[in-house]
Formats: structure tokens, sequence, C-alpha cells
């Protein structure tokens, strides 16, 4: 009896020894591998903002490959990148009415398409690859000229004068807002 009254305190030090160094071996929490950003501006009366998550190129071919030509695409990574006004705004000759909206984009070698879509909230893709975008909600969509850019690694949109640009791998478009 001895030998165990005298083994339990020692074998409880050691488990609580043991359970406390495995958890100094936890790796810390890592970041999002496509961290979602916000980014605000004003035109005219309207505040706008564009929240988007941001993933990065990492080596691969992202236009025609990762992103395919010709194939609606979330405009961002994760959920759908989402447009937001408080005020109505004129893009390329259309009204956006003050509201939320979901952004796609059809990619393509020349022109891209830009769709404006009153339905927000939804993941961007389906496990089939698709997107989650239904075209019954479309607002409108307008054609926007794409250039060639210096390398950009993390996709971005920016708010300038002339209205939000979009900037990744080395594609870079305007959506123009007035």
């Amino acid at each position: 009896m001895k030998i165990n009254t005298f083994f339990k305190p020692l074998l409880a030090a050691l488990v609580l020894l043991l359970v406390s160094i495995s958890s100094f071996g936890q790796d810390a929490p890592r970041p999002p591998q496509s961290p979602k950003v916000t980014v605000t501006g004003i035109f005219g009366k309207a505040n706008v903002s564009v929240v988007y998550s941001s993933p990065s190129v990492k080596g691969r071919k992202i236009w025609g490959e990762l992103v395919p030509y010709g194939k609606v695409w979330r405009a961002g990574a994760n959920s759908a990148t989402i447009i937001e006004t408080d005020a109505d705004v004129n893009i390329a000759g259309n009204t956006l009415a003050k509201g939320k909206y979901s952004i796609y984009m059809l990619p393509a070698e020349g022109d891209w398409q830009v769709i404006f879509n009153t339905e927000v909230g939804q993941w961007g893709i389906k496990r089939g690859g698709e997107t989650t975008r239904n075209p019954e909600k479309d607002a409108f969509t307008i054609t926007v000229k794409t250039a060639k850019s210096d390398f950009k690694e993390a996709l971005e949109y920016k708010v300038v004068p002339a209205g939000i640009a979009f900037g990744w791998e080395n594609v870079s478009l305007l959506i123009p807002i007035k």
C-alpha cells in the first residue's frame, strides 16, 4: 500500500507534465488562404464598398487555367464578391440602385463581362465548379476592356477616381462608376 500512495502523486504529476508539453507543440493558427478584404470609396453622393476574398497566384497560371475563359467566375475566392452602395450610381451607363449586389465576371482573352446580380450571401461555387449565380437575378452586365499589367500576386480591388480597379496576376480592368 505504501508504494501505491507514493506512485499515485508521481504518476499524476507525470501525466500533467506530458499534457502541458504536448500543448506547447500545437501550431499557431494560420492566416486564411484568401483573406477577406473591404475597399470603400465615394462616387458623387454614394458610399460604395466592395467585399471580396483575395486569393494569391502561388505559382499557378490564373487566366485560362485556374479561372477558365468563357466560364462565369465569382470575381474572388470563397463567397461571391459583393458591391454595396448607399445611393444610386451610374456604372457604364447603367443605374445600379442603392443596395447590395454580387459581382461575377466572365473572363475572356479579349473584353470581359462584369455581371451585377441582385442575389447576395451565397457561396461562390457549387460542387461541380460552376458559380452559384442565378442569371434570372442579374441586374445588368457591362463589357470592360482588360489590359496587361505588372504581376500582382494577390487579387486586388482598389477605389480610383474613375471607378473600381481590379488586378490579379497580369490582368487589370476598370469598372467605371459615376
